[in-house]
């Protein structure tokens, strides 16, 4: 099966204007993470859909839910997130776990629930490749010129911006594949891997680039947010 896995565990420190977490703000006609959900709820090659919310959200997420959704509720599961990102992912895998059992044809797609624009071919490209890769990442090509600096003083080195790329969302993976990696983790190492992918890296586990888009941004800022806003058709200088 091919379960979505939503995450909106955070709190959003990083954007403090308002008294929520920033993936329940209003974008348009609704909050942002009601747009996430329903790019995922319209690809139909997801069975079901799993959101991580903080464990102070999880009322306001169904009620969210029961108010924007109108097709298929019935494959939307809301559960308590974790202290950080990979706990979270563990803890929808659990939930999936518990609910459907495991099998070794179970694949996860994880996305950020701040990255509304995801499009329904990266979606569907990500499904494609965790199913003959069993891990990858959607990237975009770095634009700019990547700047290395080792003391935040001077530059230490300049990268070949052929090589590099700006690292998206989703996140898929094969499940059992995700477990055994997440189960490899020191304690240590799982507080310093935050990206679930180089959990992969870092074990020598091959994981396969996916292409993504430009407008596929994530809104963790004040400015990301306005440019949001207008991508939806609202003022960019609200």
């Amino acid at each position: 099966m091919i379960f979505g896995a939503i995450l909106a565990g955070g709190v959003g420190s990083r954007m403090n204007i308002a008294d929520m977490p920033k993936q329940f703000l209003e974008l348009g006609d609704k909050p942002i993470i009601i747009h996430t959900l329903e790019k995922f709820i319209l690809c139909n090659k997801i069975d079901k859909i799993f959101i991580g919310v903080h464990p102070s959200w999880l009322f306001h997420m169904q009620d969210l839910i029961e108010k924007h959704i109108k097709v298929r509720k019935e494959d939307i599961y809301v559960v308590a997130g974790g202290a950080d990102r990979n706990s979270t992912i563990m803890n929808i895998v659990a939930d999936i776990e518990a609910k459907f059992g495991e099998a070794e044809d179970n694949y996860i797609i994880t996305h950020d629930s701040v990255r509304p624009f995801v499009t329904s071919r990266i979606l569907e490209d990500n499904i494609e490749a965790v199913i003959k890769y069993d891990a990858c990442d959607t990237v975009v090509g770095a634009i700019d010129t990547i700047v290395v600096s080792g003391d935040g003083k001077v530059i230490s080195d300049i990268p070949d911006r052929r090589k590099m790329y700006q690292g998206q969302t989703p996140q898929s993976f094969k499940i059992n594949l995700l477990k055994k990696l997440y189960g490899e983790l020191t304690e240590e190492e799982k507080e310093i891997l935050t990206d679930a992918c180089k959990m992969g890296v870092v074990r020598n586990t091959p994981v396969h680039l996916v292409e993504g888009e430009i407008s596929n941004i994530k809104i963790t800022t004040v400015s990301d947010y306005k440019i949001a806003k207008a991508m939806v058709g609202g003022n960019l200088i609200d």
